[in-house]
């Protein structure tokens, strides 16, 4: 019997410091900051904001700006590549690429499209295409921007997606009811997990994520069905932002960015 209670003890131990791992944040810089949002970095050294609407693109040399009054508010902005970053205006179904000057190099307004696309969701992808969540079917599609050409790839979502995000190859979405879902460039679609609550989400992979609950950071490996809580300084903060080992934590004094190895 003592060698039962032993053995339990063990196995409750394992599973209670499985639930436990902490990951050292080692603090690197503190940028000072005042624009409305907070949307990244590159690896050049740049960093990128909204203000007012204005998109910005900042260094300590030099500041590029765009801005589109025509177009109404951005929703949103994805920075993958620094040499094609690109804009989408929600409310006009348009979409505006930049070069690394934030220079306008190509408008698509799809309310002109011969196929019937209402955007609801983008993504730079590979090979010249965009993601495009096109809520007339509720389908996620590939859009050739050279050649002016749309396909369908995906089935029906059953569930709106609350977030999402992307990388060339793989389009991520979290919908209503925190289901994770992935979806590749030949269109399968793949349940990953059911995500907990969570106050603010970066998607790292279709194996990783960071959340943040009550200011507290948690690295989810899914692979490894294991958690990792960040060691940072920040007792409240607005938002945290993730790529390439940097965490940057955005708060009403500037971005405090950290050092994460990710294992």
């Amino acid at each position: 019997m003592k060698k039962i209670m032993f053995l339990l003890f063990l196995i409750s131990f394992a599973i209670g410091s499985s639930q436990n791992l902490n990951l050292k944040a080692i603090k690197k810089s503190l940028i000072s900051f005042t624009a409305d949002e907070f949307l990244g970095y590159d690896q050049f050294g740049f960093y990128y904001t909204l203000d007012n609407n204005v998109f910005s693109k900042i260094s300590e040399q030099e500041t590029f700006q765009y801005k589109n009054v025509s177009l109404g508010k951005i929703a949103k902005v994805d920075l993958q590549n620094p040499l094609k970053i690109v804009l989408f205006y929600e409310n006009f179904n348009t979409i505006v690429t930049l070069d690394n000057q934030l220079n306008e190099s190509q408008k698509i307004n799809f309310s002109e499209s011969s196929i019937p696309i209402v955007v609801t969701a983008i993504g730079l992808s590979a090979q010249n295409k965009l993601w495009i969540s096109n809520s007339m079917n509720q389908q996620l599609g590939l859009y050739d921007y050279l050649n002016n050409n749309y396909n369908t790839i995906s089935v029906p979502f059953i569930e709106p997606s609350k977030i999402y995000s992307s990388d060339f190859n793989n389009f991520y979405w979290i919908d209503a009811k925190n289901n994770f879902y992935s979806c590749d460039v030949f269109g399968k679609v793949t349940f990953i997990e059911l995500i907990p609550d969570f106050e603010s989400i970066s998607i790292i992979n279709e194996n990783k994520f960071l959340y943040s609950k009550n200011a507290v950071i948690i690295l989810r490996d899914i692979e490894k069905d294991k958690n990792y809580q960040i060691e940072i300084s920040e007792k409240s903060f607005e938002k945290f932002y993730y790529r390439d080992q940097i965490l940057s934590i955005f708060t009403i004094e500037g971005i405090t960015n950290y050092k994460i190895t990710i294992p």
